[in-house]
């Protein structure tokens, strides 16, 4: 009988391409998600039935035992970058994490991988560490053989990384950013997918901390995508002190328009890039799973092309230009 997988947030980035890798693999999905009518696109990841979206929402006890009834196992891929109403970072990340795993647990589910980050840890300036590491101590409490995956900096099609700063380098000639000395070393999102089904499949346990081949400063880093995009601007980094006085005012701006003017980074964020986003000496990763991970460079050119000014039709006009200096 094919085995059943419910993915919490399976539609979101790193969601859809481990739905998509279980599916390929004959696995039946339940796609766990706040809005199931806008996670339709997950269903032709396999054939009909296979991948079904279920309505979930993991501050509720009974919604998420609801999910989990007859699965095999279970992968909790829920987090938020920025709090918004309810879905605080201690809803979401920490009492989040630790539901699925006691659900998970009373519903007699053997295996679970649990998607946190780089940074964990539970004496972090950023509630955003803490509580990953709040969500974590929370899984293993009640799945202690479940795996737990941290990734850096996630990139790929869908990303909100490299694409956010690609589209902001065509809008003038300074491209600022904040923790320019900070190191990263950012993962391809297909290769965490690979890594999190061999937890699905029960092939590993354990703590993997996962970085690609690449270690790059945030400076560096936006000087690579400038690349790609073939723009030039002027890199500047502003100081973190500075950063937490313009953070507070776009709090401020934010909450007097109701929303509507989104803040581009919080005092938490910055917290976060005070520190490197690398994996850490001695610890397991891709090497441990056998995966090798793919370099940047092989994958931002096919994504990031429509940021370039002439789009899609750059190479051409760069093979144009060879032409007429031949």
């Amino acid at each position: 009988m094919t085995k059943l997988v419910t993915i919490f947030g399976g539609s979101g980035f790193v969601g859809r391409y481990i739905a998509r890798r279980l599916a390929k693999e004959g696995w039946r999905i339940r796609v766990a998600v706040r809005n199931p009518n806008e996670a339709m696109f997950v269903r032709p990841y396999g054939s009909v039935g296979q991948v079904e979206p279920v309505f979930c929402n993991v501050r509720d006890d009974a919604s998420v035992a609801s999910v989990l009834n007859g699965a095999d196992a279970v992968v909790n891929c829920v987090g938020v970058l920025t709090e918004a109403g309810k879905n605080t970072f201690t809803a979401v990340q920490a009492d989040g994490a630790e539901r699925i795993a006691r659900m998970a647990a009373a519903a007699g589910v053997a295996r679970m991988v649990h998607i946190s980050a780089i940074g964990a840890d539970a004496a972090s300036e950023s509630e955003y560490s803490r509580t990953k590491a709040a969500g974590e101590a929370g899984a293993l409490a009640h799945m202690p053989n479940a795996m737990i995956l941290r990734p850096s900096v996630i990139f790929g099609n869908e990303d909100e990384f490299f694409n956010r700063f690609a589209a902001m380098a065509g809008m003038g000639p300074i491209l600022p950013i904040v923790g320019a000395d900070s190191r990263f070393q950012p993962v391809y999102v297909d290769d965490v997918a690979a890594a999190a089904v061999m937890g699905v499949e029960g092939k590993a346990v354990g703590v993997y901390e996962l970085g690609g081949p690449d270690v790059q400063t945030m400076r560096e880093l936006m000087h690579t995508t400038l690349g790609v995009v073939q723009r030039r601007s002027l890199v500047m980094n502003i100081p973190f002190w500075i950063a937490k006085i313009m953070a507070t005012g776009f709090k401020v701006a934010q909450v007097c328009s109701l929303g509507i003017i989104k803040a581009p980074f919080t005092k938490d964020q910055i917290a976060n890039l005070r520190n490197d986003n690398v994996v850490a000496e001695g610890a397991q990763g891709f090497d441990a799973l056998g995966i090798r991970p793919a370099a940047m460079g092989a994958i931002l050119p096919d994504y990031l092309w429509r940021f370039r000014p002439s789009g899609q039709y750059a190479e051409i006009k760069n093979s144009a230009k060879n032409l007429r200096n031949s």
